[in-house]
Parts: C-alpha cells; structure tokens; sequence
C-alpha cells in the first residue's frame, strides 16, 4: 500500500502509479465497508471541499457532497456563473484564493480545449491538491469507479478479460471524449485487453491513443481499435459503449450533429449483447440516452451494472479524498 498520497494532485489518470490506483480501491472497498455496516469514518473532519463547476452534474456533485459528509467534512458547491470568474477571476486567483480558504479544490471544466489546462493553471497556483471531477481530456474519478466495479463483478485478477469501449450514437449533444479516454488509458494497467470502437469520424486525442498502446505494451495485454461496433462486441466480458462528439473532426457544433446522425445504428441492444460473453457485464457513466444509446432491454437488465457503478463514484472519491487532503 502506497501511503504518500497527502497532497497530491489527481487530473490526469497516470498522476497516479498503478501502485497508487490499487492503494486508492483497497480504501474504497474498505470505506464501501463501512458505509454498509454504519460504521464512521470522519477521516476529514473539519475539512471543506471547494467544488466548483462549469458545467451540469447530477453523481458527481451529489456523490461528492455526501461523500464529504460521510467524511466528516463539508463540500462547498460553486457554480461558475454565480462568480467573478466571468468577470476577472483567473485561474492563478482562484488557485490562490480558493487553495487558502479551503483544503481541496475540485473541478468540472469540459470545455472542448480549455478544461484541462484551467485545472492545471489552478494546480500550479493552489497549495492544496486540485482534483478532476472531468475535463475535456480526463473523467479519472468515473473510471476509477468503473475499474472498482468491474473488480467487484469479475475479480480483482482482469487478466485476459476483454473489454469494448465503444462510441455510440446518442443525438443530445456532442458529449465530451473524456470517458473513452480514460478508459483506454487505465483498464490496460490492470490486465484488460481493451478493443476501441467507433466510426472514423469520432477518432479519438491522437497521443492518448498512443499512450494507451504503450501503457498496453508495458503491461502485456492487447489494444486493438475497429470501426465496426459488431466486431468489437465479440467475446467480451466488458462491454462499455457511450456517444461522444467529432471534436478530432470538428468543432462546429451543426457540423457535428449532421455527422452524429449518419450512425444511428450504433445503439446498444440485445442483438449486440448477443455477440459478447453470457456473463459480459454492460457500463454506462450515465446519463444515457435512453433507446437511442441503449435500449431498455439492455440498460435495465441483469447484465447492466450502471447503478452499481454510479454508487461506487462515491466510494473512490471518498478513497482520494482522504488519501489526499488528510
């Protein structure tokens, strides 16, 4: 178990070691624990948590917030709009200001170019630790709540297990590649053989895909990519299919929808399903675009394990947090 995680910063899925990923599950689990048995845990007690937001949230800010709670802390909910920041508050103020009055600083900015370097700007001027709640290149805390709960379904030995991460269709919004990203870059660490998915307009950050395939080098497993989402689905005991936008193509956002409609057949469904292992689990982030996505059949059956998932957000925050800010 890694114990030097006070302080540190978590933007990026490879901030932390794959030592330090397993450190931050083994507290999950146990945390897990104890909320089940109602068994405090105040590890923060009198800390207070700035969140702050520039974009909507529904598990991220209420998982957060109870988290904290649990903790024996508080978390401060900030929207964006409600501030200066619109008016003058720059990113080393806000690392200043914020990294003084409070003892964490988490932040939602999935502004296509722009979020990931606020919360860096922010890190670089905060002397305490800056953590994503999702940018537009990382969501860390959902894959590590997706890598907690596929453990929890598959064991914690993955490997040789096949997972799919798959573009699908979804008209909504050209929804961030944060997710993809991250899955690609973390699953491989533990054992997963990873199969990307997508149509060749929704390609995804060019040096995330190559880092990716390093990471799948060093750990000896497989990363394959396909432009067939049938392909893709074959044999797998993972399957997690999400849309996200053509940002590597375009950024007109009427551009974008006129290529996210050529694919409406990219949806989730049982046929699909079919193709991958009887026991293949199905993950979505959430929330999904209900029978375009993912029909009701597959989101709403045994194999779905989306709320499991949802809950376990809360659980390796609470892990980070506490190894964090302490």
């Amino acid at each position: 178990m890694q114990t030097d995680l006070r302080g540190r910063d978590l933007i990026g899925d490879l901030d932390f070691t794959r030592e330090e990923v397993e450190t931050v599950l083994d507290v999950a689990f146990d945390l897990k624990r104890k909320r089940a048995l109602g068994e405090a845990h105040p590890a923060l007690r009198d800390k207070v948590l700035a969140m702050l937001f520039f974009f909507s949230s529904t598990r991220t800010r209420g998982s957060f917030e109870a988290g904290m709670a649990q903790l024996g802390g508080h978390a401060a909910f900030i929207e964006s709009k409600s501030t200066q920041i619109a008016h003058g508050d720059t990113p080393k103020e806000i690392g200043q200001i914020f990294g003084r009055y409070f003892d964490g600083i988490a932040i939602r900015h999935v502004d296509w170019g722009v979020g990931n370097g606020y919360l860096n700007e922010v890190a670089r001027h905060s002397r305490v630790p800056v953590l994503n709640m999702q940018c537009d290149i990382y969501h860390p805390f959902q894959i590590l709540a997706d890598l907690m709960t596929i453990q929890e379904k598959k064991g914690r030995d993955l490997r040789g297990r096949r997972m799919v991460v798959s573009w699908a269709y979804a008209a909504s919004y050209q929804k961030p590649m944060s997710v993809p990203q991250s899955l690609v870059l973390q699953m491989p660490r533990f054992g997963m053989d990873v199969v990307l998915a997508h149509p060749p307009e929704f390609r995804l950050r060019p040096d995330i895909v190559e880092r990716a395939r390093q990471e799948a080098a060093r750990f000896g497993v497989k990363f394959e990519t396909t432009d067939r989402m049938e392909d893709a689905f074959r044999g797998a005991d993972v399957v997690y299919a999400k849309s996200w936008g053509a940002m590597m193509t375009t950024t007109d956002q009427a551009e974008g929808a006129s290529i996210i409609d050529r694919y409406k057949s990219w949806i989730t469904d049982s046929a699909k399903m079919a193709l991958a292992k009887p026991d293949a689990i199905y993950m979505h982030p959430l929330p999904a675009d209900r029978n375009v996505e993912v029909t009701d059949e597959v989101i709403d059956s045994p194999q779905s394990v989306v709320y499991d998932e949802a809950e376990n957000r809360m659980h390796v925050q609470k892990a980070v947090l506490a190894l964090t800010m302490r």
